[in-house]
């Protein structure tokens, strides 16, 4: 074929052919640069994962009993370090300049750290690609689903104990043993001593109505009520109460933070030490939940890239059915 008029319909295919073997060289551009950001966002990931396995391993051991509070004190100082590294990380940006996280706004820094005080700046957009005639695909993620969407205690409800209590009781995260009885109320568990005999009272703080009352306190023995199971050990004093409450977003930096306070506030002695001890076991269940929601982002970038690596394949024999058809058509 010299000119279309010597054979129009075979010329017609010819250019049809042609734009679309050029739309697939466009995907394939497309889909490098999805590629190269989602590897880039990958690899923040990973070392953002580093830095939280060494805020935990720092929280395990600030717990040691034998730490002074001068020594809970040098831990806090390396997880100021670690918060930092976090918020260095959160606001990492590509080749281009353009911030990871930031949703839309690529050109937002998304996170803003005043003192241990970060908020998030960016939106909730995940920037697209085309990267093949029906499918675009996500190349980024935002900051507020990576880094805050994070629910804290067991996923499903948290424990905590009244910062006032006077006695040793030391508070579990808990569990779900009947998912049909959760009511997603508040709760409290206040106890009373008399005579040295220890009891203790569950009340739906959200409704006001007593769940039970006067049940007898055993060391280590499971609480349950409403589908939740808890235990508490050690010897909670007169008034000392407990409370469960429904599970909420809580962004790694605030469960940095809250660490950091904890370990900044002189707990030796009781009751500060059993203080210390409730608010690091909820923390490093907090720490665990971040490190999954991480590793899953992680896995769900992971998937993508997979996507991308088959599509590539699928677009190189599409350029080579596309070669042979105008060769069959021009020859």
């Amino acid at each position: 074929i010299v000119t279309p008029s010597d054979d129009p319909i075979a010329a017609a295919q010819a250019l049809s052919i042609t734009q679309a073997a050029s739309l697939n060289e466009q995907y394939a551009v497309n889909r490098k640069s999805a590629s190269s950001s989602l590897m880039l966002e990958e690899n923040v990931l990973k070392e953002i994962t580093s830095v939280l396995q060494d805020v935990h391993q720092t929280a395990v051991s600030a717990g040691n009993a034998s730490y002074s509070d001068a020594d809970r004190k040098a831990r806090a100082t390396e997880l100021r370090s670690h918060l930092e590294s976090l918020v260095t990380l959160a606001n990492s940006t590509d080749d281009k300049g353009q911030f990871l996280f930031s949703g839309y706004q690529a050109n937002t820094k998304p996170f803003v750290q005043t003192g241990m005080n970060v908020q998030y700046a960016g939106d909730q957009g995940q920037r697209l690609t085309q990267v093949s005639s029906s499918r675009q695909l996500a190349v980024s993620d935002a900051g507020a689903d990576v880094f805050e969407r994070i629910k804290n205690g067991n996923g499903v409800f948290k424990t905590a104990a009244d910062p006032v209590n006077t006695g040793t009781g030391i508070i579990d995260v808990g569990s779900v043993i009947n998912p049909a009885s959760l009511t997603g109320d508040d709760y409290e568990i206040s106890f009373t001593v008399t005579n040295g005999v220890t009891t203790f009272d569950v009340v739906n703080a959200t409704t006001g109505a007593s769940v039970s009352a006067g049940n007898s306190y055993t060391n280590n023995h499971a609480i349950s009520f409403d589908g939740m199971q808890l235990n508490i050990n050690g010897d909670p004093a007169d008034v000392d109460k407990f409370t469960v409450s429904p599970s909420n977003n809580q962004s790694i930096f605030e469960t940095v933070s809250k660490v950091i306070t904890a370990l900044e506030t002189p707990s030796s002695g009781q009751p500060g030490s059993a203080r210390l001890t409730n608010i690091l076991g909820a923390s490093l269940q907090d720490i665990e939940n971040s490190l999954e929601h991480v590793l899953a982002k992680q896995t769900s970038i992971g998937a993508r890239l997979q996507e991308i690596d088959t599509l590539d394949n699928v677009g190189s024999d599409q350029d080579i059915q596309f070669q042979q058809s105008l060769a069959e058509l021009q020859g």
